[in-house]
Formats: C-alpha cells, sequence, structure tokens
C-alpha cells in the first residue's frame, strides 16, 4: 500500500485493520450454507487482479508464487503482446511475425480473402507456404512500447476550469495536447490513458503494424463448439484459435525480439500462469447509485434491445439454412452481447454481490470521515453522484429508445430518413443546399430514396423486434406510444404501422412525395413521425443530459482519487482498453450442485456431438472431425479455466508461466464471470481456455500443419 501524505495516521491504522479483515474473506456463501447477509464483507479481491505494467505487484507474486518477475521479464511480456484490430487481443509466438488469436476475433474478415468456390468460415483455411499467406484489407494491430504517468500534466490543465463542463472539456484538451506531444516526438501512436476515473493518467506508445495476413484459421465448428450455447459457459471442448503474420514496409515477415515461446508440457493445475491481454471496461469501483442505475435503467434497456435483434437472425437462421454463412455470424455475435448484459445485470440483482458493494462503499466513507482534509475535499461525492445519477434516469429510457442507430434499422426508417433529408433540403434556397439536392440533381436523388428491392421478410421482423423495444421500456400512456403503435403491441402493432405508413409500397411513396414539403415533415406517417419525434425530443434532451454526464465524470473522478489515495496499487484500476497481466491458476470450481473440472479433454467433444444427436446445430463437427484420426490421444486436455481475471476485450489474450511460455489461449469466461464487470469473485469466477497441447495436437493431427507446427515449436519460421 502507498504512504500518501495527506492520510492521517489513524486512517492509515483503518486502512490496515480493513485490509486485514479483507484478505480473511475469500469466500462467504456455499451451496449448502445460506446466505447471511450480516455476515457478508466487501474484500480487496472483489477488485480482481487486472495489472497494468507500470504497477505490476511484484512482491504479491514472490509471496503467492515464489516468482518475481524483474523489469526484463515484464518488458518481454508486454512487447509480445498485442491489440488486435479494435477490439481483441493477440501475441507474437515467432520471431517472424506469426500472432495468435483467436478464431471470432478475425472470422467477420474471412470473406474479405476468399476465393471463389471457397467457405472459409465453415471449412477454415491454411497456408502452405509465406506467399500464400493473405493479407486482410485494413487489419492491424498495436505493440505497447512504453508507459508514462502524466497525471500531474492533466490535473494542472483540469485544475483550471471553474465548472464541471469547463473541467471536462479541459482534461479533452489536455489528454489530446500530451498524446500529439509525444507522437511528434517519438513517432509511435500515443493515447493517454485514464486509470481510477482519473485517479492517475499514463501515456501509452503503440507501434503499429498495419500488413497482416492470414495463415490458419479452423473450420467454424471446432472455434466456437456449441454456438451461442455454449458461449460463456464451461466444461467447454473447442478450439478457438487462428495464426496470422505481421509483414513489413518491404513486404517481408517482421522479425521481432519480443514474442511468446510454446510450452512443450503446457500447464499444471496449482502452477501460475498469466494472461497478458487487452481487457475492455470494468465498473468495479463505481459507487453504489451508479450500479442500481446500470442496473434499472442502462443495462436493462440494453438488453433488452440485444434480445430483440438476437431473435430476429435467429428466426432467419432457423428458417434459411442456405443463408447459414450470411447469418451465422450475426447470431454469434447478437447472442454473445445479449449473454454478456444478461451476465451483468444478474450481478447487479445478486444480494450477495451488492452488499459486498455497499460495505466497500461504507467502510470508504467511514475512511474519509476519520481524516480532516479527506472528509473536507471528498465528502460530498456520494450524495452528488446520487443527485446526477437521479436526473439521468428521468430521460434514461427515451435517450435509449430515440438513440438506436447503432442497431440494424428497417428499410422503412432508411426510406424514412432518406425522405426527411430531401425535404428538408427542398426548403432552403438553391444556394445553400447539398450538391445532390440542387435543381439540376433534385430527380435522380429523388429515385434513388426508394430501394429497387426489399426483404420484406427481414423487414418486418426488425420492425417487430422495435416495437417490442418501444413497449417494453417506454410507458404505455405516453402519447407518442399511443400515436405511433395505436396501443397495440406484437404483430398487430406491426400490422397497424404498415397499414398507415406511406412507406411501404412505391406506388403509395410516389403519392407522398407529390406532398409539400411541410406536408411531408408532419406526416402522421408511423416511420416519418417517428424519426421526427425522436430527432425532437434528443434535442431537448440532450443538453441536460450532456452536462449530468460531465458532472458525473468530474465525481467519479474524485471517487477514484479517493480511492487511490487510500488503497493505492492494492487495488487495480478498473479495465481500461489497455493492456493487463493477470495472475491465477488452473482450478476447477463448484456448480450446478456437482463440480467442473480444471481441465477438459477431447473425449468430451465427440462426447457432446453424439449425445445431442449428431446434429450441426449446435454441438456438430466438421467432416475432417468425426473421426478421431490414428495419433490423437483423446486424454489430452483440450481446454482449462483457471482463475485468472479477465472480461471482454481479453478474446485473443495467450496464456503463458513464468517462463514466457504459452500455455493457453484464452477465448472467455464461464457464466459466473460476467460479474466480473462489477465484481472478481475467486470462488466461481474463471477465464476459460484453448490448452496449449490440445491446439498443437489438432493442428498436428487434423489440419496437418507440419510447416506451423514447427514454427511454433521452434520459435521461427523452420526451412524444409
Amino acid at each position: 500500500m502507498e504512504n500518501n501524505a495527506t492520510i492521517s495516521l489513524p486512517i492509515l491504522f483503518l486502512v490496515v485493520f480493513s485490509l486485514f479483515v479483507s484478505s480473511k474473506s475469500f469466500s462467504q456463501r456455499g451451496f449448502y450454507t445460506p446466505l447471511n447477509l450480516d455476515t457478508v464483507h466487501f474484500s480487496l479481491q472483489d477488485f480482481g487482479r487486472m495489472w497494468t505494467f507500470d504497477d505490476v505487484p511484484v512482491e504479491r507474486f514472490e509471496e503467492k508464487y515464489n516468482f518475481s518477475p524483474n523489469e526484463d521479464w515484464l518488458e518481454h511480456v508486454q512487447k509480445s503482446a498485442l491489440q488486435f484490430g479494435g477490439g481483441c487481443s493477440a501475441s507474437f509466438v515467432s520471431a517472424n511475425g506469426l500472432i495468435m488469436t483467436n478464431h471470432h476475433c478475425g472470422r467477420n474478415q474471412l470473406h474479405l480473402v476468399q476465393k471463389e468456390g471457397e467457405n472459409l468460415l465453415r471449412d477454415g483455411f491454411y497456408s502452405e507456404s509465406l506467399k500464400e499467406e493473405r493479407k486482410i484489407p485494413g487489419l492491424y494491430v498495436d505493440q505497447l512500447q512504453f508507459i508514462v504517468d502524466v497525471t500531474d500534466s492533466i490535473k494542472s490543465a483540469i485544475a483550471k476550469g471553474k465548472t464541471d463542463n469547463e473541467k471536462v472539456e479541459l482534461e479533452k484538451k489536455g489528454i489530446s495536447r500530451v498524446a500529439a506531444n509525444f507522437s511528434e516526438e517519438t513517432g509511435l501512436l500515443c493515447k493517454v490513458v485514464k486509470l481510477y476515473y482519473g485517479g492517475k493518467y499514463s501515456l501509452y506508445g503503440y507501434k503499429r503494424y498495419k500488413d497482416i495476413r492470414l495463415v490458419m484459421s479452423p473450420d467454424f465448428q471446432i472455434a466456437a463448439t456449441g454456438w451461442d450455447w455454449d458461449n460463456f459457459t464451461y466444461p467447454r471442448y473447442e478450439l478457438d484459435f487462428a495464426f496470422y503474420r505481421a509483414y513489413d514496409e518491404n513486404g517481408e515477415p517482421v522479425k521481432v525480439n519480443n514474442y511468446f515461446k510454446w510450452s512443450k508440457s503446457g500447464a499444471g493445475e496449482g502452477e501460475p500462469i498469466f494472461v497478458v491481454g487487452r481487457p475492455g471496461r470494468t465498473s468495479r469501483i463505481f459507487s453504489l447509485a451508479e450500479l442500481n442505475y446500470l442496473k434499472n435503467k442502462l443495462y436493462k434497456n440494453i438488453l433488452i434491445g440485444f434480445n430483440e435483434i438476437y431473435n430476429v437472425y435467429f428466426e432467419l437462421f432457423e428458417k434459411h439454412p442456405e443463408r447459414e454463412s450470411e447469418l451465422l455470424n450475426k447470431v454469434m455475435g447478437w447472442g454473445n452481447a445479449r449473454k454478456s448484459y444478461a451476465g451483468r445485470l444478474a450481478a447487479l440483482h445478486n444480494k450477495y454481490i451488492m452488499k459486498k458493494k455497499s460495505d466497500f462503499e461504507q467502510n470508504l466513507k467511514k475512511l474519509v470521515h476519520a481524516d480532516s482534509l479527506l472528509n473536507k475535499k471528498y465528502s460530498h461525492v456520494w450524495d452528488a453522484i446520487s443527485l446526477v445519477v437521479k436526473e439521468l434516469e428521468k430521460t434514461a429510457d427515451e435517450y435509449y429508445v430515440f438513440s438506436l442507430r447503432r442497431f440494424p434499422q428497417n428499410e422503412y426508417l432508411k426510406i424514412a430518413h432518406k425522405l426527411i433529408k430531401y425535404e428538408e433540403q427542398l426548403k432552403l434556397p438553391e444556394d445553400e443546399r447539398e450538391i445532390k439536392y440542387k435543381a439540376d440533381s433534385l430527380e435522380q436523388t429523388l429515385n434513388k430514396i426508394y430501394p429497387g428491392k426489399t426483404d420484406s421478410e427481414f423487414t418486418n421482423l426488425l420492425l417487430k423486434a422495435q416495437v417490442n423495444i418501444l413497449n417494453n421500456i417506454l410507458p404505455k400512456s405516453m402519447p407518442f406510444l399511443k400515436k405511433m403503435l395505436n396501443g397495440e403491441t406484437g404483430n398487430k402493432a406491426v400490422k397497424y404501422m404498415l397499414e398507415k405508413s406511406s412507406l411501404t409500397t412505391k406506388q403509395k411513396f410516389n403519392e407522398l412525395v407529390k406532398s409539400s414539403p411541410d406536408e411531408i415533415l408532419n406526416s402522421d406517417d408511423p416511420f416519418i413521425y417517428y424519426l421526427q419525434y425522436s430527432k425532437k425530443r434528443l434535442k431537448e434532451i440532450t443538453k441536460s443530459r450532456t452536462d449530468a454526464i460531465n458532472t458525473l465524470n468530474v465525481q467519479n473522478q474524485l471517487l477514484g482519487e479517493i480511492i487511490f489515495a487510500i488503497y493505492g496499487k492494492e487495488i487495480p484500476p478498473d479495465a481500461s482498453l489497455t493492456l493487463r497481466i493477470s495472475d491465477g491458476v488452473i482450478k476447477g470450481y463448484e456448480y450446478n450442485g456437482t463440480v467442473a473440472p480444471g481441465k477438459t479433454t477431447f473425449y468430451g467433444l465427440w462426447d457432446r456431438y453424439y449425445s445431442f444427436g449428431q446434429k450441426t446445430y449446435p454441438w456438430g463437427l466438421h467432416e475432417r472431425w468425426k473421426t478421431p484420426p490414428k495419433g490423437l490421444d483423446l486424454s489430452t486436455s483440450v481446454g482449462f479455466a483457471s482463475m485468472n481475471d479477465i472480461v471482454g476485450g481479453n478474446s485473443g489474450s495467450a496464456i503463458i508461466n513464468k517462463n514466457a511460455e504459452v500455455v493457453g489461449l484464452v477465448h472467455d469466461g464461464n457464466i459466473e464471470s460476467l460479474a466480473g464487470y462489477i465484481i472478481y469473485l475467486p470462488e466461481d469466477n474463471r477465464t476459460v481456455a484453448t490448452d496449449s497441447k490440445g491446439l498443437i495436437e489438432a493442428l498436428k493431427y487434423i489440419y496437418k500443419t507440419d510447416r506451423l507446427v514447427k514454427e511454433l515449436q521452434n520459435g521461427k519460421i523452420v526451412d524444409k
């Protein structure tokens, strides 16, 4: 724990005492133990093990694992890890730029390099030689080179602001200035990372590799065995992996000094192992008030939306097996999203978890009130957060419903959006219009508004989903909803909208556009009305929400300062889309009244296949897997569960041993780990990974990728 000069001796005693108490409370619940909330207390373990590379708890590793990584080890591990594209993790696994990540991190891009007659998602891909490796357009990886503490610079900029809005704006400008200066000085891609919500600011400098080529991708069935049903579960029997290679400006494989070698024996249960990757975001130090806002508004609304869109794609998927390759990624992507938020929401409704969060907050308040300096500066924070959260709650439902632009839009809303833009432009003087709305282009622009062909089945399913979202989130008495849906729900509401709209056929559309711009813009056509009303309402509430969010950000920064001042490095900062190292061991756990093993074997893969009737969905096997090949030992471990701390964004992270050798590859966590967005519970939170032993055996006996196997085993390209 850091010795902060602003903390008095009495509060230091209280902190030390709370640390002692929390260290004794590993697990306060069990399947056979009635829950007594009076005995539930927070633990510092609740905040997890996602350590930044400039604050690795070396002493803790030494005490816990008898392993003390030095600076050279940490630098090597840091530079061996990669950020894969915009959202996943990866790592170098050979001196010649070979990259390992998850299949699901790159499966959406396979069609970009697919040749006629190929189905790379279904059948996989393997390059027999370097020249056959296929460049993925737009794909890049980033390698973290250095971390610099820039806290003083950013905070001095913020301190000049008088209002919350000014402080947030000055923070943005300060962050932009510092990042730009470091980028110019180093020639690297530099970003300022906000830790402890502003308790600390770090500058991260990245080297970017832009020429990334596909080396090997397995078939979808083995990479996602169990599909969305097995997603975020354990035991699991899938091999979710893929290999790429980084090339330099001259079109040659890059030569790197930092990469993870391949372990010959894998990891044993109880052996210290480390996940090195880029977790997305967590909310573990949020106040109770903000966690309740996530529960009652944000996460609830997001889950409603994700579930409805998932149902659209799953219904199409079941009806149209001939469109499997087109719809598969949609089903998996939305399925992953809805399960993720379902798990988060379940955690927020869990009495045990919320009692631990409450106990931490009450303890933190006591520590602040016990110190006169801290009390003067920070005692108002919790009340201020509660007030601003109440303001956000007032408009949360409307803001979510009217901001669904990230969701797929039905065809009629797309038409309405284009028509509104067209009519608004018509109302402007000729010289103020955009080029395609000037007189000589008007007819051509108008003719492009209505599509030549629409997928009515998909459009109507989407419309039903969006109707359900409206009805499940907005109050039934809302005048907007009554006018929009006539008080109907489900298919009846869809029927009402389609019958009332002038956008559902080209003929009706042509009649509508004969009207004046004002008549069209003020039309009671449900799709035009929806867009016009939502635009107006968003304009009304956005300013107040922006002010409230700025205030919340400022108060959260103060909350982060409190936690950092009192607990220092004892609590790692919330995940922030940046590189972390997480320690743990392979270990089973109790679930559903039974016990999950630490490791699973190939036997389970065929057991699932036959137990579920040899059907393609969801535990099917590709033809190459249906008959176990000679030489493949089915007792080989194919996957494992470990106590490492991860969240979304860690997909593709290497799991290494203390020799910096690959022993596994993260693909996700168990269902219990979804609570990890707000708390880490070591008794049942598990990372789920592909075992390095099973992966290499599959490459040898199933895929027969001799060139790739030799490169992994030797750490470099091996000439024939």
